[in-house]
């Protein structure tokens, strides 16, 4: 049992390995400064919480235009350039945040911090999607996923020290976060390079294939994916209130939940990617994570009637089925990814893949919170009954994206996508010696 453990705590291959320790660097600092921020920008800054979220509210705004432009970026000069170039910007802003005064730096800082980050999501996704074989990437992105988790659970615990601290430490603790992504930008670029990324430091021409906002398949395709991913509203703040405001859990019962949610994401993710492969099976984890939303509604919605420990046990059990839900659905949209974008423009489709999901859940705070709160059961029914028209609807969107890329990408494009071929020479000269020693070599699709 002990040597199964192991197997299953190492990574499919050192390549994941390496990229799962850039996702536990990337988290730890960015948990660093998140876990400590809400003290940091009203007791440091003197920012009131109404500007801070005024702020933050900017910030998205400016994220959700430029997610676009960030893609052809990355698909112009390759997503690995410009993955390290976002990391370097981001630990310089770091570096400034202990000199702000005022809301409008916050609202510049806050403003380019996430342009930076939208490109670092945009070309960390193409990244990974190019670079990893198609036969480990559902696995690999698993375990990252495991390491991000440890990354942020981490960063919340140097965060909160901070906060324990005092204000002089407090004011001083993003220069970690900076430190720690300067040391994730030279990780990226150790990293061997992508099919799709620069060569011989020039950039690319423009990607062939149509522009990804003209596939309409894979815009609803993310779309629905963001509704599906709603059940973070849930997790993060419906269901809280619901448990302080109409139920007679312990409040601490809150901070047990996370603690659950957080371990359950750091040990199975690659439990439940397992057999996902295709677009089929993806759909296939799609309906069993929305079996699991549809059963935390009903439990969380009979919370309202119980009382002592039922209820507490409960929530507890109602916790546990929504991160199942949560992780079947990551393994899904890992896949969908992959075989539903054009290999010739994955930072395109990455950009676009940011604005359908945007349009699918920014709606969700809001509008779960007055059915919860408001409508009573009828109003959990309700949400449970948005969350399956999005499974449905995800379906008819995924299989219509397969047809439209049969149709309008060539099919020796899609077959190297979909296959890969070895080229364990490129993997070695990239780079230093793998960090975590694999079980069998390294491949990079071509």
């Amino acid at each position: 049992m002990f040597a199964a453990l192991i197997r299953y705590a190492t990574p499919p291959s050192s390549l994941a390995g390496r990229l799962s320790v850039q996702s536990l660097l990337f988290a730890s600092g960015e948990g660093t400064f998140l876990a400590g921020s809400a003290v940091f920008f009203t007791v440091i800054v003197g920012l009131s919480l109404a500007e801070v979220g005024i702020g933050l509210t900017i910030g998205a705004i400016a994220s959700f235009c430029v997610a676009m432009p960030m893609g052809k970026l990355v698909d112009r000069f390759g997503p690995k350039r410009m993955w390290s170039l976002s990391a370097v910007v981001q630990g310089a802003l770091f570096l400034a945040w202990p000199f702000i005064e005022g809301f409008p730096q916050y609202v510049a800082l806050a403003v380019v911090m996430e342009v930076a980050g939208t490109l670092a999501g945009t070309a960390h996704g193409a990244y990974v999607i190019d670079v990893l074989p198609p036969s480990e990437r559902v696995e690999s992105r698993a375990y990252m996923y495991s390491a991000l988790n440890v990354g942020f659970s981490l960063g919340a615990f140097l965060g909160g020290g901070a906060i324990a601290f005092g204000n002089d430490v407090l004011r001083w603790a993003p220069l970690l976060s900076a430190a720690l992504f300067i040391a994730n930008s030279a990780a990226i670029l150790r990293l061997p390079d992508a099919t799709h990324d620069v060569r011989g430091g020039e950039p690319r021409a423009k990607p062939e294939g149509i522009p990804a906002i003209r596939n309409r398949s894979w815009i609803a395709v993310t779309f629905f994916t963001g509704v599906l991913w709603t059940n973070q509203v849930l997790l993060h703040t419906v269901i809280p209130v619901w448990l302080v405001t109409e139920t007679d859990a312990p409040r601490v019962l809150v901070a047990v939940l996370f603690a659950t949610n957080t371990v359950m994401c750091i040990v199975l993710p690659r439990l439940t990617s397992r057999g996902i492969r295709d677009v089929t099976t993806a759909l296939r984890a799609v309906r069993i994570s929305t079996v699991f939303f549809v059963l935390t509604c009903l439990i969380t919605l009979a919370t309202h009637e119980t009382v002592g420990w039922v209820t507490i046990v409960m929530f507890f059990l109602g916790h546990v089925v929504l991160t199942w839900a949560e992780l079947f659905l990551s393994a899904s949209g890992w896949t969908f990814e992959a075989e539903l974008m054009d290999p010739r423009r994955r930072g395109d489709y990455q950009g676009v893949s940011e604005l359908g999901n945007t349009l699918g859940r920014f709606w969700a705070p809001a509008v779960y919170g007055f059915l919860a709160m408001q409508w009573g059961a009828f109003g959990w029914l309700t949400i449970a009954a948005i969350v399956s028209a999005a499974a449905v609807g995800i379906h008819f969107a995924a299989n219509s994206g397969r047809r439209w890329l049969e149709h309008h990408v060539p099919a020796d494009v899609l077959a190297d996508a979909r296959v890969g071929t070895p080229d364990t020479e490129e993997l070695a000269a990239s780079g230093p010696p793998p960090l975590v020693e694999p079980d069998t070599p390294d491949t990079i699709p071509r």
